[in-house]
């Protein structure tokens, strides 16, 4: 069973160099590892509840879903969406809402933190609380667990709202599994290791200490405008130079090879002049990100190229969201008129029923094959480059019932096989 890893980014800034080092280039990485399968999302909705500036939002957005795909992601091997595109996650965002305590988003620490902001300006403690800020733990749980995300990175500032989730997620189970598991209980993965980049004056690179180094925005010539602002030690050419705890040093380490390091340090300590560090520099990140920085430019220059990538996205989340929906619904009991029976009947009643797998083989090709209710291997899909097209083949056969030509293997009898796909239909 693959292993599910869930990454979302509220659209209302633009990425620099420390979330690249520190979260877009060991998540790429680890998209590629096998048996994972990995979620990436622009969380739009949370952006909402910080930012009332619509065409901010929208932008960051644009420049986020671009970054991720000029970093490396690859579409076809993880669902990127659009938070927003997905309407299943506002409707279970209300379903956890119910069974939710309002004592536990007392405790958020988002909430108190601006509570104790209004109380010590002499306001109301909810003077500045809107219900999306009370809340937001919620539906990020939703986002979690609406795909039943095994692992969620976040920072330790986040580890909150992940022990949230599994409460949250527990205590639906308890009410309305009936001894199922309608979902799975999410682990915070907290990186012990995880780079974090100084910003120009050798603090955390953050927007808040206006410190920042920018990634894509601005071409190379700000990237190179902000290397030149890198504060330094006041030594001068030729002057042999400690390179230990310097913010320049510490920035070329993220993108150098251990040679590379090595070769640096010895540099400063024979006298290399801070305005040459700073060119070499330059070069070294450049060289890496100036590829991506290509394709970046590209995607946002052509919106409907990108567009067309996240809704390719969006489908293919709406394809486990929805069905899931579906479930959560008749687990509460927002059922059609016509189905009378109670859970525990409908799941006394319920028929085994024959199943489509799709899955990635060891050769990097996409298959599916469609077993009977017994288990039996009825057909086997040839060969697909792409994983959208082994999930539309497997819609329309669910759809339309046996389609001549299609690109299978049989290995049942053609009767057996429209049997099989009826059932489908009849659903």
């Amino acid at each position: 069973m693959s292993h599910r890893v869930l990454t979302g980014i509220t659209t209302t800034g633009t990425l620099h160099l420390g979330n690249y080092v520190g979260a877009i280039r060991p998540a790429v990485a680890a998209s590629r590892a096998p048996g994972v399968e990995s979620f990436f999302f622009m969380a739009d909705f949370h952006a909402l509840i910080k930012c009332d500036e619509p065409d901010r939002i929208a932008h960051s957005s644009r420049s986020i879903a671009a970054t991720w795909i000029a970093a490396g992601l690859d579409t076809d091997r993880v669902t990127l969406y659009r938070q927003s595109d997905i309407p299943e996650i506002p409707e279970l965002t209300w379903l956890l809402t119910c069974v939710t305590a309002k004592g536990q988003m007392n405790r958020a620490h988002a909430y108190k933190a601006a509570v104790d902001a209004a109380v010590a300006a002499g306001e109301e403690p909810d003077a500045n609380v809107s219900m999306g800020l009370f809340s937001y733990p919620v539906l990020m749980a939703a986002d979690i667990l609406m795909f039943n995300a095994h692992r969620v990175p976040v920072g330790k500032d986040q580890v909150q709202h992940i022990e949230m989730a599994r409460d949250v997620g527990q205590r639906f189970n308890h009410l309305y599994g009936r001894g199922q598991e309608l979902f799975v209980l999410p682990e915070a993965q907290v990186d012990a290791e995880m780079e974090l980049l100084p910003g120009l004056d050798g603090r955390k690179m953050s927007k808040s200490y206006d410190n920042v180094i920018p990634l894509f925005e601005g071409g190379a010539a700000a990237l190179k405008d902000a290397i030149a602002r890198i504060v330094t030690d006041s030594k001068l050419p030729g002057e042999p130079k400690d390179p230990d705890g310097q913010a320049l040093v510490t920035i070329y380490d993220a993108f150098a090879t251990p040679e590379q390091r090595a070769a640096f340090r010895a540099a400063l300590r024979g006298g290399l002049a801070w305005g040459e560090a700073k060119q070499q520099l330059f070069a070294l990140i450049d060289g890496q990100i100036g590829p991506m920085r290509a394709r970046y430019e590209h995607l946002m220059a052509h919106p409907a190229e990108l567009e067309a990538l996240l809704q390719a996205g969006a489908a293919k989340a709406r394809a486990i969201a929805g069905p899931a929906l579906q479930r959560l619904r008749e687990a509460v009991g927002l059922r059609p008129y016509t189905s009378t029976a109670t859970t525990a009947t409908a799941k006394a009643e319920k028929v085994a029923q024959p199943v489509f797998k799709q899955y990635r083989e060891a050769d990097g090709k996409f298959y599916f094959k469609l077993l009977s209710a017994g288990g039996e291997l009825l057909l086997q899909s040839q060969a697909f480059e792409q994983g959208r097209d082994a999930g539309q083949w497997v819609a329309r056969l669910k759809r339309e019932g046996w389609v001549a030509g299609a690109p299978v293997e049989r290995s049942a009898s053609e009767a057996d096989i429209a049997a099989a796909l009826a059932a489908f239909q009849e659903d």
